[in-house]
């Protein structure tokens, strides 16, 4: 069986699902503040290869772990109300490119397994 990345399109689908979640994510007044001083092309491609590991693609994430790269976050204010909105558009982002039901659900729970790390709990 092919991994989700696989399904979803490998890298150029990957690439589209990054540039068209942060969009959404900059676009959202509540949570673009987060993003203020960050270098976001250095954070599409984190976000980017982080995905990719998830989806069982090729395994290039390098970044920090989710409890530690969020921590900052969570000390600026970063709740579960930022979280879903951020899985909100994560959700609509696939939805948008055509990705299936099936797979949609498989990458939210990955993010939904993700949230107390994020969260820092």
């Amino acid at each position: 069986m092919s991994s989700v990345y696989e399904q979803i399109g490998g890298e150029p689908a990957m690439a589209a699902a990054v540039e068209l979640f942060y969009r959404k994510v900059l676009g959202d007044e509540r949570i673009s503040h987060f993003f203020e001083t960050v270098d976001m092309e250095r954070q599409a491609a984190k976000q980017k290869a982080f995905l990719t590991m998830v989806c069982g693609g090729p395994a290039n994430y390098s970044g920090k772990d989710m409890r530690e790269g969020h921590r900052p976050l969570v000390q600026r204010g970063l709740n579960e109300t930022h979280f879903n909105a951020v899985a909100g558009h994560l959700k609509e982002t696939l939805e948008e490119l055509g990705v299936s039901a099936e797979l949609v659900g498989k990458v939210m729970a990955v993010a939904e397994g993700a949230r107390a790390d994020v969260l820092n709990r």
